[in-house]
């Protein structure tokens, strides 16, 4: 199984992605954590988000193959990648329909205000999901940057909203 976390930044993608590991034994991908190793030590001030875009691609090239992988040994993949666009997520969909692969939506509908306040204290407390700092200003870029999935890509999934 294929499962694909979406939500925009601060909603608790992370946190709720090693939930799921636990619970299905499967292996998550986390962009921010390849972010963090493979790439923000050679961010130079002026690389821009074409910088950041180009290096995720070729992350996701390698997750897919090692997802084609897990799933020859029934192993679920959880991608913790974003997925902030129609188009990134109908990727993985297209992905997942070639090799035969179940997927399953999991959303995480939050309120901008809890989300931000859950960034301000992940700054401050650099807890477990930690990965880098998040700014008002990249906060504000992804408000309007996140398309929220379409009813037809809900079909079956699973969506997690705040508890009142």
């Amino acid at each position: 199984m294929l499962h694909l976390i979406v939500g925009n930044t601060g909603s608790g993608k992370t946190t709720y992605a090693n939930a799921l590991k636990k619970k299905t034994k499967g292996v998550l991908f986390s962009i921010d954590t390849w972010n963090k190793t493979l790439f923000l030590p050679d961010k130079s001030p002026t690389d821009g988000l074409d910088w950041f875009l180009e290096r995720i691609e070729r992350s996701e090239n390698i997750i897919m193959n090692l997802v084609q992988q897990l799933e020859q040994s029934n192993t679920d993949s959880i991608l913790d990648l974003g997925l902030s666009k129609y188009a990134h997520r109908e990727k993985f969909r297209q992905f997942a329909a070639a090799n035969g692969f179940k997927i399953k939506l999991h959303f995480l509908d939050i309120s901008k205000e809890t989300r931000w306040h859950r960034i301000q204290q992940r700054n401050t407390e650099k807890g477990d999901t930690f990965e880098f700092e998040v700014t008002q200003e990249n906060f504000n870029f992804m408000q309007n940057w996140f398309e929220p999935p379409t009813k037809e890509e809900l079909v079956g999934g699973i969506v997690i909203t705040e508890k009142p």
